[in-house]
């Protein structure tokens, strides 16, 4: 049984810290959007509001996607698990935030 595959434990340690800022931006751009639409609203240039604040969203939603998609790719770590271990099938002997609640130490 020398020929096993080596097995891997996947670890995601993405938190709300680590997007906390893209998402603060994200709402920075929509109320400007918001504010900029407002500023135009009139009886003759409604559809001009509307279009600005549809063209702000759709540019802006893709560099918020690939921000968050490469944070939490970056957040992404695989770790070796020992062939040996007798825990090797539960899921909470390796987690990053075990021991965090309800600890006395």
């Amino acid at each position: 049984m020398d020929n096993e595959l080596p097995k891997y434990r996947l670890v995601c340690t993405l938190t709300f810290g680590d997007i906390y800022g893209q998402i603060i931006i994200w709402l920075i751009v929509i109320f400007l959007s918001l504010a900029s639409a407002l500023a135009l609203w009139s009886a003759e240039r409604q559809i001009y509001a509307l279009a600005t604040v549809g063209l702000i969203v759709v540019l802006s939603l893709p560099f918020l996607l690939f921000a968050f998609v490469t944070t939490l790719l970056n957040h992404i770590e695989f770790n070796p698990v020992d062939n040996t271990s007798p825990e090797l099938g539960t899921a909470s002997s390796t987690s990053p935030r075990e021991g965090t609640a309800g600890a006395t130490r």
